[in-house]
């Protein structure tokens, strides 16, 4: 929502005289917007557990670690380099303000990231402990395959 904020503060701008700094923070609220958007809905309606070889945790930790980073860049950025309108000032406090949720947002998807590797590493240890466990009882049970001795 602040990042929508933001897009339509800095679509209200009719004047700039260096615009380099505007189109960059146009291009990161669009683009943070609408990735954020499609990760939402996919999510909302569990797409994501019909593609199972996608790490979503990730996913979303690369998202919102990105779109923090920039959005931060760009609030500066249009910061020295605007007018002092109103809606230039409302945009880089709306910048700032998602560079801060964006930022809270990945501090939580690095925590559900680690959570979930940890338990999958958990699972691929005790996946590979049975795995062993079992090939062994099979070798002891075959009297044609000769065991070693060291």
């Amino acid at each position: 929502v602040l990042a929508l904020i933001a897009f339509i503060c800095i679509e209200t701008i009719m004047v700039c005289s260096p615009c380099g700094g505007l189109y960059f923070f146009e291009f990161v609220s669009c683009s943070a917007l609408v990735v954020t958007g499609v990760l939402l809905l996919i999510f909302c309606l569990n797409l994501h557990t019909r593609v199972p070889q996608i790490n979503w945790n990730l996913t979303d930790l690369v998202n919102t670690g990105v779109s923090t980073s920039f959005f931060f860049i760009a609030s500066v950025v249009f910061a020295t380099l605007n007018h002092k309108t109103e809606a230039e000032i409302a945009a880089v406090i709306f910048g700032i303000m998602v560079t801060v949720v964006y930022g809270v947002n990945t501090y939580f998807a690095m925590k559900k990231w680690r959570m979930s590797s940890k338990q999958q590493s958990a699972r691929q240890t005790s996946e590979y402990t049975r795995a062993r466990t079992e090939s062994r009882g099979e070798a002891e049970n075959r009297p044609e395959i000769q065991h070693l001795e060291a």
